[in-house]
């Protein structure tokens, strides 16, 4: 019997876990050496996004070890799209935040997410060159490990209210400005607050989940972005959604992510009078 086929229950989701580790390990491989040497091409695709050799061989990296422990999974990645059909479904971006990994600077990471029967169960969120993993299983907790230290427990903030105290980080908001009913809500968010930043990518939900800052809003986005960041937060005891509330899934285009109070009130906040 494969590892595919057994329950999904804690047991199964830490054998999961730790093939989820390997093949994260698998992509650093090849995307490190890559980053060092700035030893690429870069070809834009019809999104006018940019990917790189990396960005494949780290693809086909993840998906080697995958495979040869679950052979009968689904596999969606950034750079192949879908293959395969069944109740599990792994999630593959081999580098989000390409463009950082091309400019020379180390806010990219790998990102690898197990979904099952529609639900996000697992995530592993790497980060080689900024020096961290986060990892988090379904009723499992979330955890980070910095480079050359110990894995430790991940937990959000106790926020409650928006406040002189409160931190905020957006990702884009491009969709979200050209709503003037959100801007205007957004707006009065930022005047409530103490620091506004726009940390992006992997790094702010990794703020967020140990309690660093307190709300993430991105409103352009897909789901390969944030799939195991979504297992991170919430295992982290943080709330995770679209910006109308809906449940993060294969067509989700934006995120609402904080401490559960402050996710409540932002909901409010972006919803139409």
């Amino acid at each position: 019997m494969s590892l595919g086929a057994a329950r999904v229950d804690g047991e199964f989701l830490e054998r999961a876990l730790a093939v989820a580790q390997r093949a994260a390990d698998a992509a650093q491989a090849v995307v490190v050496p890559r980053y060092r040497a700035q030893d690429f091409s870069v070809v834009t695709k019809s999104d006018l996004t940019p990917v790189t050799e990396a960005d494949r061989e780290a693809e086909a990296a993840i998906k080697r070890v995958l495979r040869e422990a679950f052979p009968d999974h689904a596999f969606f990645g950034e750079e192949e799209g879908r293959e395969g059909e069944g109740d599990f479904l792994w999630l593959i971006d081999p580098i989000d935040g390409t463009k950082a990994f091309v400019r020379g600077y180390p806010m990219f990471s790998t990102q690898i997410a197990l979904m099952h029967r529609g639900e996000l169960v697992l995530g592993v969120s790497d980060a080689p060159v900024y020096g961290e993993r986060a990892w988090a299983v379904r009723g499992g907790g979330a955890y980070l490990r910095e480079q050359g230290g110990a894995s430790r427990a991940l937990r959000v903030s106790q926020a409650h209210e928006f406040d002189a105290k409160t931190a905020i980080s957006t990702g884009n908001l491009k969709s979200l400005a050209a709503s003037p009913s959100r801007w205007n809500a957004y707006a009065d968010l930022v005047r409530c607050v103490g620091r506004i930043r726009g940390y992006g990518d992997f790094l702010h939900y990794h703020l967020l989940a140990r309690g660093a800052i307190d709300l993430v809003i991105e409103s352009d986005l897909n789901i390969l972005d944030i799939a195991p960041l979504v297992v991170i937060v919430r295992e982290a005891g943080g709330a995770f959604t679209d910006l109308d509330g809906n449940a993060i899934g294969l067509d989700t285009r934006s995120a609402l992510a904080g401490t559960p109070a402050l996710h409540e009130h932002a909901l409010t906040a972006f919803r139409p009078a």
